[in-house]
């Protein structure tokens, strides 16, 4: 039985900016194969989907991103018979007044080589659809045009984590507040640091019990952050006043600053609660519907836009940033 061979992991992102009131996208010019496509390029060992997009545009185009929505990927086979996979997200470029924290977590990301891209352009997105030379890569086009006239791709992120994997209640001794992450938890806190920083996470809010605190600890470190601790988000305050941890996550959809939440399991109820009253019914049926919602280091990311009628929840991904 000849072995299954896994596919080949690529990420990139469609870059935008409005100019005259029109969708304008960037698209690079691969000299190798002479075609005009999306910036993209393969996962390295042990990174996230969302890293690697990045990484990849910040290579092909010279400049740094911000990640926003998920859009449609792409699978196909390449010439070699294997299967290529490649995950897109709209991306807008990071501003350094606006998103210095998260470009301080990052590391610097040397441009790719005229050999690899040789042009850079930006078009309206109507040229764009002419000048892409896959078909296939009209399609995720077309996804970020339609939110583009839905007024939903301006966005903002509000990430929700729970906490690293902490010690067992049967194996600590101390008081509850202290019990503290195992090393299995410490490596799930090292491994946000690179995906915060892709969505530009400026704000962090977490439960002031030390599980939470140390999760977001390198994070806060890495991006220079003053980070805000809440005995609101703690388990125990949680059970006498949920309305008060509600207010919290309401704050943040309502404030146009990428944040990250960090809390406990059985606070979660409440936080998903506050997003599926703020979502499309399409994106409240994609939030966690059951316990424990959430594993201990996993992330669901929210993106948030403004309407007349105040903050709407466009699109939900969950994700599980890989440890080293």
């Amino acid at each position: 039985m000849t072995a299954r061979v896994p596919a080949v992991q690529t990420a990139g992102g469609l870059v935008w900016r409005v100019r005259d009131e029109k969708l304008q996208v960037q698209l690079v010019h691969r000299p190798r194969y002479d075609d005009w496509s999306w910036p993209k390029g393969k996962l390295e060992p042990g990174e996230s989907h969302q890293v690697a997009a990045v990484r990849e545009v910040a290579e092909e185009t010279s400049k740094p991103v911000v990640l926003g929505m998920p859009l449609p990927g792409l699978r196909y086979r390449m010439p070699d018979g294997r299967w290529k996979t490649v995950s897109y997200w709209a991306a807008h470029r990071a501003r350094p007044e606006r998103h210095r924290h998260a470009l301080a977590a990052r590391q610097t990301v040397p441009p790719a080589s005229p050999e690899e891209i040789d042009k850079v352009c930006w078009l309206d997105a109507t040229d764009a659809v002419a000048r892409l030379t896959r078909r296939a890569d009209r399609k995720p086009l077309a996804a970020l045009v339609e939110e583009f006239e839905q007024g939903r791709l301006a966005t903002h992120a509000v990430v929700i984590a729970r906490h690293g994997r902490a010690l067992p209640r049967a194996a600590w001794h101390g008081e509850e507040l202290g019990r503290p992450l195992t090393p299995i938890g410490y490596a799930h806190a090292a491994a946000l640091v690179p995906v915060l920083a892709s969505y530009g996470v400026s704000r962090v809010v977490s439960s002031r019990w030390e599980r939470c605190a140390a999760t977001v600890a390198p994070y806060v470190k890495a991006a220079e952050l003053r980070p805000w601790y809440s005995e609101h988000l703690t388990e125990t305050q949680h059970e006498q006043s949920p309305a008060r941890v509600a207010r919290t996550v309401r704050q943040l959809l309502e404030t146009p600053r990428s944040s990250v939440l960090c809390t406990h399991r059985p606070v979660l109820p409440t936080v998903l609660d506050v997003l599926g009253q703020h979502s499309r019914r399409s994106v409240a049926d994609q939030l966690p519907p059951q316990d424990p919602f959430l594993e201990p280091g996993e992330l669901l990311v929210a993106h948030v836009t403004h309407t007349p009628k105040g903050p709407r929840v466009v699109a939900v991904e969950r994700v599980t940033p890989p440890l080293s």
